[in-house]
């Protein structure tokens, strides 16, 4: 790789530091592409001790990573100490998390990392401490926002089993419901379909949107949001030339022969698109942000404060990985 991954610390008292740790350590086992974590040292220094691992850090600047890669975990300071210790998140865990967020797209933009790869974050830590964004998705996409209005972001959770994006994201479902649009699915399945061609190499990607309701509504007896909203977006979209089915019982979409006949399933709230990946995929699926002018991935996991620190066995790094292995292979994939 020309340019090494940012890794941003993620909730300092999670397990952010406990995968990045062992990732790195299996890093020619596996055969990692090249990354630096951006956070505090000392706290990696002082999570491995707690975890008995044995693992070299050097501080450097972003520029230096690629070359420190093979022999030392490269960690870039932020300037932002981070002093929580596992499981116990204090005061300044939102402070050294937005840090490492902000600097690792300062990074991106400035061409000295390839992608931004993000360690889970305490929402709840941040909101504490005045954090105004639903997650990082919208965060993201205002620190992309450096001319103009902020992009639409657009989460998609990846796994080689299933791709599920929801058309709304954090919101409380009554909200969800009232939010949905056919506006807002359109622009939605647009930025899916350039990023399936452009990032992940399909020429003509298959994509399925489900229903909102039971049975798709079953023709208006349960609902008539497909007829009103979903079904006018869809033909919209196919006269765009977009290869789009819906929508479809959300039900029956998710098991193994009707994955098949799809790339991704566009699902029309958080939950519907969520379950069905994480119950097929949950240690290696991963959170992809499309519609930003860089990429970003991110393990599709919480900070699981109960078990940060407590054991070398405990702490997947699973996800982790294969969030650097794709944000890798979307980085090398991105347009000129």
């Amino acid at each position: 790789m020309a340019k090494p991954l940012a890794l941003t610390l993620g909730e300092p008292a999670g397990i952010g530091p406990d995968i990045t740790i062992k990732a790195w350590l299996r890093r020619n086992e596996l055969k990692l592409p090249p990354f630096y974590l951006l956070g505090d040292a000392s706290l990696l220094r002082d999570r491995a001790k707690t975890l008995g691992l044995d693992v070299s850090l050097a501080e450097v600047g972003a520029e230096d990573a690629l070359a420190t890669f093979a022999d030392a975990l490269p960690v870039v300071a932020t300037g932002s100490a981070a002093t929580a210790r596992p499981g116990q998140p204090d005061g300044n865990s939102a402070a050294a998390a937005i840090a490492s967020i902000r600097q690792a797209v300062g990074d991106v933009v400035a061409g000295r990392a390839s992608a931004v790869v993000t360690n889970p974050i305490a929402k709840s830590v941040l909101y504490r401490a005045g954090f105004r964004h639903p997650g990082h998705t919208e965060f993201l996409a205002e620190l992309a926002a450096t001319d103009g209005p902020a992009p639409q972001p657009v989460m998609m959770l990846w796994s080689p089993a299933l791709a599920v994006v929801p058309v709304t994201i954090h919101l409380a479902l009554r909200d969800a419901i009232a939010q949905l649009s056919g506006d807002l699915i359109v622009s939605t399945v647009r930025i899916v379909a350039a990023a399936m061609k452009t990032r992940f190499g399909l020429a003509n990607p298959r994509l399925a949107l489900s229903g909102l309701n039971p049975h798709a509504g079953e023709d208006g007896s349960l609902g008539t949001e497909e007829q009103t909203i979903i079904s006018p977006a869809a033909d919209i979209l196919r006269a765009e030339g977009i290869d789009v089915r819906g929508p479809l019982p959300a039900d029956t979409m998710f098991h193994d022969a009707a994955r098949q006949t799809y790339d991704c399933a566009i699902c029309m709230y958080h939950d519907q698109a969520l379950i069905p990946i994480k119950t097929l995929a949950f240690d290696d699926a991963v959170n992809v942000t499309l519609g930003l002018p860089f990429v970003r991935t991110s393990p599709d996991h919480g900070t699981a404060f109960d078990i940060a620190g407590t054991g070398t066995g405990k702490a997947n790094p699973s996800s982790l990985i294969a969030a650097l292995r794709l944000a890798a292979r979307m980085a090398a994939a991105q347009p000129a």
